[in-house]
């Protein structure tokens, strides 16, 4: 009895252990087979490893820095140098570029593309384009660049753009890197601004690149990169909503042509917070159809242009911009502080903008709205024009650059500007003590306080081209 009792028990453990080794056997192969699977993902070839660091003799060459861990698909997390990036200042990464986006683009999750610290990447221009599977992070840790000028430039390829985000929803722009422009000899062409002889501006090939659009796209975030010396302005979103800008370094030099900071048209939801922006042109420009921006806390300047809505209405075009913000902001040695600036012969509609708590250090014009502007002198007098009203202006101190009166409200002979309320201005002169009278034409409005300096050239009511009219849909 003792004896079956033991035969028993061992087959049993002999028979448990085959039914346990059959198991493995088959989850084993089950798991090869499906890791098998993934490496057959059509983008997988192409991981070739990233080629050695250039010697650190060579001026362009980067510090070498580790790829993150677990760099592929897998992790959604995709290297360039995965897709065979270099970075070495030299070596044209486009394609690898290209590939490491449509491989996160057609992720089904969330998915980071990352540029690493320490590598310089050349990129022709190029773009980007949805709709992507997932929401995107394009993670810039190290340098990006374009072609070194003109002469350089793939001929086929535009001019006027470097690198375009097209159709792209739930986007992320960010890290601590550099976007590098390479703006120089884009802006030594004859045909740019005083580069001709004597001064002038001499006839030739003028287009230059926008270094970073966004074109109908939606859900937007830009943040923390140091962008620096773009060939023309530094970032555009065209027909674009939901866009939130935060802790952006945009550098230019003074007279560097063009280089607006920040330029929106037929945009919406927008939110530009925490940034340094110091330029040749426009910090921030806002164009026709923008309406519901609010811009906090940016410092903009020195040699820079200010915080412009416009031009608009230029060739007689139609523009409508309502809702915008700007507050909580400084403007420093500029040649303009906050400014509203339209064409002649336009149509339309500027309504329901407010600039508060705004601080001026020696600028021009810090508050001006101009509705004759013109890049020439052979501007032609019209009578059409965008319609101006319900501007606030409201904590506006500091102080004026006295070439140029501290308020200057030049508006429309047949569209004159309305509501136009000034609250707690304080403007004095950077030089000397002798406080400049500001200037006013066809502007109707109020004070709600006693204004530095004292503003007595405000019509009262309501214009009779304005009233007559009262049911004109100007936008």
């Amino acid at each position: 009895m003792e004896h079956s009792n033991c035969l028993s028990l061992f087959l049993f453990c002999v028979y448990f252990l085959c039914f346990f080794l059959s198991t493995q056997g088959r989850w084993h192969h089950h798991h090869t087979k499906h890791m098998h699977h993934g490496h057959h993902h059509k983008i997988s070839e192409i991981s070739a490893p990233p080629l050695a660091a250039p010697a650190p003799s060579d001026p362009l060459a980067p510090e070498p820095s580790s790829p993150p861990e677990n760099s592929d698909d897998s992790t959604g997390v995709f290297d360039v140098r995965k897709f065979g990036a270099v970075g070495d200042g030299v070596t044209d990464d486009t394609e690898a570029f290209k590939m490491a986006w449509d491989s996160a683009c057609q992720a089904n999750s969330s998915s980071i593309i990352h540029v690493p610290n320490g590598f310089s990447f050349m990129i022709q221009s190029t773009i980007f384009t949805g709709p992507c599977q997932g929401g995107l992070v394009l993670q810039v840790d190290g340098t990006i660049m374009p072609p070194d000028g003109p002469d350089v430039w793939p001929k086929n390829n535009s001019k006027r753009q470097w690198l375009v985000f097209y159709r792209i929803n739930e986007m992320s722009l960010q890290g601590g890197g550099v976007i590098n422009g390479r703006g120089q000899k884009w802006w030594d062409l004859p045909c740019k601004p005083h580069k001709g002889i004597n001064g002038t501006t001499l006839p030739g090939p003028c287009d230059s690149p926008i270094a970073i659009r966004f074109f109908m796209s939606s859900n937007l975030t830009v943040k923390g990169l140091k962008v620096k010396d773009s060939p023309q302005f530094n970032f555009r979103f065209d027909g674009c909503q939901n866009v939130h800008v935060e802790s952006l370094h945009i550098t230019a030099p003074v007279l560097s042509p063009n280089t607006d900071g920040i330029h929106i048209e037929n945009t919406n939801g927008v939110e530009i917070y925490n940034s340094v922006i110091s330029n040749g042109d426009d910090c921030i420009s806002i164009g026709s159809g923008c309406h519901d921006v609010d811009i906090r806390n940016l410092t903009c300047g020195p040699g820079s242009h200010g915080i412009s809505i416009g031009s608009l209405g230029n060739h007689n075009s139609r523009a409508c911009v309502h809702n915008i913000t700007v507050r909580d902001s400084v403007i420093r040695v500029a040649d303009n502080g906050v400014r509203i600036k339209t064409w002649q012969g336009g149509s339309g509609a500027v309504s329901g903008v407010t600039f508060s708590n705004i601080h001026m250090e020696s600028v021009r014009n810090p508050i001006i709205i101009d509705q004759f502007y013109c890049l020439t002198k052979n501007c032609m007098n019209q009578t059409s024009a965008v319609y101006v009203s319900d501007i606030l202006y409201e904590g506006i101190k500091g102080t004026y650059d006295v070439r140029s009166p501290p308020m200057h409200f030049a508006c429309s002979d047949s569209v004159p500007c309305t509501n136009i309320t000034l609250s707690d201005i304080e403007l004095f002169p950077a030089q000397g003590d002798i406080v400049s009278d500001p200037f006013c034409w066809n502007v109707y409005g109020e004070l709600e306080t006693l204004t530095i300096p004292p503003v007595s050239c405000l019509l009262e009511g309501v214009p009779r081209s304005i009233s007559d009219n009262k049911d004109t849909d100007y936008c």
